[in-house]
């Protein structure tokens, strides 16, 4: 059994938990509302016309939005 110390504890930390992972949905549901609002223009807004077209990855676009990520799981790579 837990004692009270424990349980107080649990309960804070798993309403901080809660908190946090309300925010991030939040943060989620705004950038995907965005997204489909601006039907993607938003996300290439940094990025100059120049930049996008010969490199992706540069000071004006801070990502290659054409690349795709591929973690070593996902390859089978893992045993």
């Amino acid at each position: 059994l837990l004692s009270p110390l424990q349980k107080w504890a649990l309960l804070a930390l798993s309403s901080c938990s809660s908190l946090c992972c309300l925010c991030c949905l939040l943060a989620l549901l705004v950038a995907i509302g965005l997204t489909l609002g601006t039907q993607g223009r938003a996300l290439l807004g940094p990025c100059s016309a120049g930049s996008s077209t010969l490199a992706p990855v540069s000071r004006e676009c801070p990502f290659d939005p054409t690349r795709v990520y591929v973690s070593a799981p996902g390859l089978g790579m893992c045993p």
